[in-house]
């Protein structure tokens, strides 16, 4: 690689931390935690956004990356994960790994703990795969599937994180959840709240205001 090239690519990733730090200081103003925010400004965004729209990498807004589906905009990704606390060692089931952003923010916050991250999208998971080995994130494994069945084989989860809209809580991602466990999932189809489910004695909800993701496809989910 020639001089110039290298030199270009040094300007080009001082760029992107500079964004980065900006998006940051925006999400702790929004009163996002210090763990959270400490993470989100490991996790390189533009590692996760399809080249064409890397420029817009630290924008606070969704971005497509292909499939009709999203990655999800930072302050939603800081939300939903200061709703479950996360925290080291915890085991987490995501629903709509996308293109692995979501996950590898999670995966910062519970460390030594493991994040299992379904996708019904071949492209779109092994895209994941991808994104997540340039990132250098090693704690996550991604399941080609139907997320509103989740994963039982590594159930009963510490926190569930639901990346597409539902009718409502699917009952196996309920069942695979720890008592006393956490799942944030959005819940309608146009007008979709965000909930913070919790499993006490029975289920526990807790409407956190309106979202806009696209939908759950499956089972337990919308219907193509």
């Amino acid at each position: 690689m020639s001089q110039v090239r290298v030199l270009l690519a040094a300007l080009k990733i001082m760029k992107y931390e500079s964004e980065r730090n900006k998006l940051v200081e925006k999400l702790r103003s929004y009163g996002i935690s210090e763990r959270v925010v400490a993470a989100m400004k490991r996790v390189p965004r533009h590692v996760f956004v399809p080249i064409e729209f890397r420029g817009h990498a630290y924008a606070d807004c969704p971005l497509p990356i292909g499939r009709n589906q999203t990655i999800s905009a930072p302050h939603m990704v800081a939300m939903m994960c200061d709703l479950l606390d996360l925290q080291d060692g915890m085991k987490v089931l995501e629903v709509g790994a996308g293109c692995g952003y979501h996950a590898a923010v999670m995966a910062e916050l519970v460390g030594k703990g493991h994040i299992y991250a379904i996708e019904r999208w071949k492209s779109l998971a092994n895209i994941a795969r991808k994104n997540l080995k340039d990132a250098g994130c090693k704690n996550v494994t991604i399941i080609e599937g139907d997320g509103t069945l989740g994963d039982p084989k590594h159930a009963p989860y510490d926190g569930i994180s639901v990346a597409c809209a539902a009718p409502d809580v699917p009952p196996p991602l309920f069942e695979q959840l720890k008592q006393n466990g956490k799942m944030v999932i959005p819940i309608g189809r146009h007008l979709q709240e965000l909930y913070l489910i919790e499993k006490k004695d029975g289920i526990i909800r807790n409407g956190k205001g309106g979202v806009m993701f696209v939908p759950l496809i499956g089972k337990h989910g919308f219907r193509k």
